[in-house]
């Protein structure tokens, strides 16, 4: 189990390090991005591995990396600014 927590933690880590080199415009500051990655990384193993119940490494491994891309998700902020029309037009 602490070979899957490492391991989704790094995984965690470069999923974030990715996305704020990606898209460092559209996300928060860089401790705040990274920080969510592993938090995500980590909550989504232990969820995945209580899901399947020793389901295999790869297994907890994807679960971390799709719980940790949806938390990263919710960071992102809009591309462009809003277009927003007054009631009178």
């Amino acid at each position: 189990m602490l070979l899957v927590a490492i391991s989704s933690a790094i995984l965690g880590l470069a999923l974030a390090w990715a996305a704020a080199h990606r898209l460092p415009h559209r996300l928060p500051a860089r401790p705040l991005v990274l920080s969510t990655g592993v938090a995500g990384a980590l909550i989504g193993a232990f969820v995945t591995h209580g899901a399947v119940d020793a389901g295999g490494f790869l297994t907890v491994l994807v679960g971390a990396a799709v719980l940790s891309a949806a938390s990263l998700s919710l960071l992102l902020r809009p591309a462009g600014r809003l277009r927003r029309r007054s009631a009178t037009a």
